[in-house]
């Protein structure tokens, strides 16, 4: 729907509206006599040249009194740091879409079987979400079975799921323009083989110890650091890689296996915006933040390092947690995540195509 100017200012709030043929002619006034100027400085080029036409016609009427803006500045930086910082409404719709994106997952798992193709699996999580209220996904979902899910942000979706592999289901819902974002890894057939269980469980436990990091005073780096001394330690207790756990993790020796950071913001996008340093140091975490937690551990088919019965295997587990006064709240907490749970679950296999 088009609202026209005339209905523009009372169903917008704004104070005027003109038709956007004027826009050049108005824009000028406007910035008459303003001390400052606030616009997005490094998103749009086109706009740049537009402000500089503009700001020079002021400029033009200085013999009459007029001055033009002296200071521009970048509404960027103000609006992503109120972005950053989630009000109690922001909060609620938080809360309902990362709880519409849990059930999609609650749902898929029942319905998840061999012989199914990854968008085939990837278009149950899409009717979820529309069913439970959202516009559709956050973003583009990732399905990954077997090798594929080794592939960070796998995309195609286009293969079949074998029994005995595990899949990676990266997807989460819209609602009202708030983003969930939910990985869940679990087996094709229901049941996680003896190999499967164990790097499972390391993964798992990595991401307890890095949703207890998430609190209010801890930088933001806190939970990866947590579950990056985790995971190293796990792989050199499995012969992976060599220590000790201080040289394994000042040369890096886990990247071969663990290769991204443990969480982003989450808000209106789903890398939402926000520094994450000030003053070249993590910034601590505040009541209202929400960030994903999400390690894993993914060994490529061609990877030598670890025994031929692990390759091929790739794990990651995500949700989204909401800074509190106390401590956190895990919002995405009903996507079941315990290797008892999810067999138990898609053992009851309800849902159907």
């Amino acid at each position: 729907y088009r609202l026209g100017v005339d209905q523009a200012e009372a169903t917008l709030g704004v104070d005027r509206a003109y038709p956007v043929t004027q826009l050049d002619e108005k824009i000028p006034d406007l910035l008459e006599n303003l001390e400052a100027l606030y616009f997005p400085m490094t998103r749009y080029d086109w706009l740049n040249q537009r402000i500089l036409k503009w700001v020079r016609s002021v400029k033009a009427r200085m013999r009459k009194g007029i001055n033009a803006p002296a200071c521009w500045m970048d509404s960027d930086t103000l609006i992503h740091e109120m972005r950053l910082i989630k009000s109690d409404a922001e909060i609620e719709v938080m809360r309902s879409v990362c709880e519409i994106s849990a059930q999609a997952h609650v749902q898929a798992m029942q319905a998840c079987r061999a012989d199914m193709f990854e968008y085939q699996l990837e278009a149950l999580y899409q009717a979820a979400f529309l069913h439970g209220g959202c516009t559709g996904h956050a973003y583009p979902s990732i399905v990954g079975s077997g090798a594929n899910a080794c592939v960070l942000h796998y995309i195609d979706n286009k293969d079949p799921l074998r029994s005995g592999d595990l899949v990676l289901v990266d997807a989460g819902g819209e609602l009202d323009y708030y983003a969930g974002d939910i990985t869940r890894t679990y087996p094709v057939n229901g049941r996680f083989t003896a190999e499967q269980k164990q790097l499972y469980q390391i993964v798992l436990d990595a991401q307890r110890v890095a949703i207890d990091a998430v609190k209010p005073g801890n930088p933001f780096d806190a939970p990866h650091q947590a579950a990056l001394h985790y995971l190293t330690q796990a792989l050199i207790d499995l012969g992976w890689i060599q220590g000790p756990l201080t040289v394994a993790l000042e040369h890096a020796l886990y990247e071969p296996f663990y290769m991204h950071k443990t969480g982003h913001w989450l808000g209106l996008d789903v890398h939402d915006v926000g520094r994450y340093k000030q003053n070249g140091q993590w910034r601590a975490l505040e009541p209202g933040m929400i960030l994903t937690v999400e390690p894993g551990l993914y060994v490529a088919e061609d990877q030598t390092l670890a025994p031929s019965q692990y390759r091929g295997m790739g794990i990651r587990i995500e949700d989204d947690v909401l800074v509190t006064d106390t401590g956190c709240e895990v919002l995405t907490r009903s996507a079941p995540k315990a290797i008892s749970e999810i067999e138990a679950l898609m053992c009851s296999r309800k849902v159907d195509l």
